[in-house]
């Protein structure tokens, strides 16, 4: 069996097709999906897709590329994530790929996540891309380890993958692994400790091989699961077990 560690459910590509998706789930033995928040004017949908079945989470929290938007407190996000469905805090992080200039206020909002995650007890999604270096900088001083989490969506290097479990984090696949060129992030698939290891869909995004370019739902979490398998010579049934048991030892809110 497989979990999806990190979709988006509450997106408009699902919004006719949750009956088909949650269908496909079952015949692909993909048991639970968290599906994670990216702003909190759409927090209410992500909690709906959450509360409409019993193996679906949800997060709260806002992703580093919002930048016109309404900014978190702490206080916010520690009341929005007492919900029993919401297991986690974010997607939240740093991302200097797809935005420019002083980005003094994405630091500053990671840092409030990561108050709120220790303050709730639960743990962090940590979205990074073209900021390794800020955004363990950021997890260290603000003791992100005491909320311990995971990196989503993981295409750095094997030291930022080392540094980040040493904080006690662990680092989740997505279906980037499964395409040609992505040869580094292979062997971080190749080279991750199994106990550390998550996999995802991120979906409706990064569909994985042989879906590549079509939209992405959780029921592929299955095709990354196979090429971790094939990558580290061992049974897709062994990564399944082993991803599973990772989400929920993180993810304990969603034993319930």
């Amino acid at each position: 069996m497989f979990v999806d560690s990190h979709c988006h459910l509450d997106f408009p590509e699902f919004a006719s097709r949750m009956p088909e998706v949650l269908d496909r789930m079952a015949e692909h033995r993909v048991t639970h999906a968290l599906s994670i928040s990216v702003d909190l004017a759409e927090f209410g949908n992500v909690l709906a897709v959450a509360e409409s079945a019993p193996h679906l989470f949800a997060s709260v929290g806002v992703h580093p590329d919002y930048e016109e938007t309404h900014e978190p407190t702490v206080d916010e996000l520690v009341r929005l994530a007492a919900h029993p469905k919401v297991v986690a805090i974010g997607e939240t992080g740093l991302d200097y790929y797809r935005l420019t200039g002083d980005l003094a206020w994405q630091r500053e909002r990671f840092r409030v996540h990561i108050r709120a995650a220790r303050e709730v007890g639960k743990p962090l999604v940590i979205h990074t891309r073209s900021a390794a270096a800020d955004t363990l900088a950021v997890m260290r001083e603000e003791r992100a380890a005491d909320a311990r989490g995971v990196m989503h969506c993981f295409t750095e290097s094997w030291e930022v993958a080392e540094a980040a479990i040493d904080l006690g984090f662990y680092i989740s696949l997505s279906g980037i692994v499964t395409f040609k060129n992505a040869k580094s992030l292979q062997d971080v698939a190749r080279r991750l400790p199994l106990d550390r290891m998550l996999i995802e869909t991120d979906s409706p995004f990064l569909a994985p091989v042989p879906f590549r370019g079509k939209t992405n739902e959780p029921a592929f979490v299955a095709h990354v699961a196979a090429k971790v398998a094939e990558l580290r010579g061992i049974s897709v049934d062994e990564v399944g077990r082993a991803t599973t048991a990772n989400f929920f030892r993180l993810f304990d809110g969603a034993r319930a």
